[in-house]
This record gives structure tokens, C-alpha cells and sequence, in this order.
């Protein structure tokens, strides 16, 4: 049997939604749902459905996991009742390139590559695409400048 439920908000996912809510509140599964954002007319649902969450009668192994971007319309209760997790960007391209390269595992790393070679053209190949990445990021702080103006060089 399942024991976690996602659902993706978005139009007419509001009933699923709450069928998996009222699923896992009884089974003691997980549910997750994501994009909360998107499903602004439902928020008053989730904040009464939040609301009436009574520890004594929910399951114990039951949680409910919310993914959203920062929203106005996001209920505050949902927000003062639940636990609240954040995930950013490093800051900077050392820091960007140092968490790329710690989420690769070294048993990995080292195997890629049957040769010398092979394996040094690896690693190279790998660090442009982890400086790129962190290239992209870091330049994203600076907003659409400079994204959207043609130059002389990029003219075909």
C-alpha cells in the first residue's frame, strides 16, 4: 500500500487534494502538497482543513507537507501552526560551486571514466557545467538586465 500521496495544485486539484488529507489522516500517511500558490481559491479549504487537525484523533504517523512560493494569500494560521523550511541559492560562485561538488558522491566521481583521459575529460566537462549552473544563479540576482538586450556579438 502507498503510504504518501503529492499532489500538484493547480486547477480542479482541490478535491484530490482533500481526499488525500482526509486519507492520511486516517491511514497515517504522508501527504504532500505542492505548489500551493497556484490554488488560491482553494486556501481557505486547506486553512479549515488545517485548522480542524485534532492531534488526538490523527493518526500519529500522518504528516502534511506544503510547497509554495511566498504568497499574500497564503493563510497565516497554516503558516503559524506548521514548521517552515526554507531553500536558497548559495550566495556567490564559490559557495554555489562547493555545494555542487559536495552533492556528488566520491565513490562516484572517482569511477567515471574508463581511462586517464577519459577521466580527466570528465572532470573538465563536469566543472563547466557546475560553473555555468553557478554562473546562471549568481546572474539571476541581477534580474532581466542585460538578459534581453541584443549585443553586437550575439547578432547572427
Amino acid at each position: 500500500f502507498e503510504t504518501k500521496a503529492a499532489v500538484s495544485l493547480g486547477q480542479g486539484q482541490g478535491p484530490k487534494a482533500e481526499f488525500a488529507i482526509n486519507e492520511g489522516k486516517t491511514g497515517g500517511n504522508w501527504v504532500i502538497l505542492q505548489n500551493c500558490h497556484l490554488a488560491v481559491s482553494w486556501m481557505p479549504v486547506l486553512e479549515k482543513l488545517v485548522e480542524e487537525l485534532d492531534p488526538d484523533v490523527v493518526a500519529d504517523t500522518f504528516r502534511l507537507w506544503l510547497s509554495a512560493m511566498p504568497s499574500p494569500h497564503f493563510p497565516v494560521s497554516v503558516l503559524q501552526n506548521g514548521m517552515k523550511m526554507t531553500v536558497e541559492p548559495p550566495k556567490g560562485l564559490k559557495s554555489n560551486l562547493l555545494r555542487a561538488y559536495l552533492s556528488f558522491e566520491e565513490e562516484w566521481f572517482d569511477s567515471a571514466g574508463n581511462s586517464d583521459a577519459s577521466r580527466k575529460a570528465f572532470r573538465k566537462m563536469l566543472f563547466g557545467l557546475c560553473f555555468f549552473h553557478a554562473l546562471i544563479q549568481e546572474r539571476c540576482n541581477y534580474g532581466p538586465l542585460g538578459w534581453n538586450i541584443p549585443y553586437q556579438f550575439s547578432e547572427p
